[in-house]
């Protein structure tokens, strides 16, 4: 994603399949509201075992965390695939 600070959803599941995480793995937040404008911060999360790899892509930054998977055995809560 260098260079673009703002990727859509698509781009970004694109480049973390091509991290070679498995396409069933990865959630994504939506990359525009309902209204159609572009949101202030994106989420992923890669699902690996009993973790879940969080990023958020906020402003060009990129934070990363690691927390545990959700009951539903997702890294997200509703559905974000």
């Amino acid at each position: 994603m260098a260079g673009n600070p703002k990727p859509d959803r698509e781009a970004l599941r694109a480049a973390l399949a091509s991290a070679g995480i498995p396409q069933q793995n990865i959630e994504v937040s939506v990359s525009r509201t309902p209204t159609g404008l572009d949101v202030d911060a994106m989420e992923a999360a890669a699902l690996t075992g009993q973790s879940c790899v969080m990023g958020q892509i906020r402003d060009g930054g990129v934070v990363v965390t690691v927390l545990p998977v959700l009951s539903t055995g997702k890294c997200f809560i509703g559905d974000a695939r």
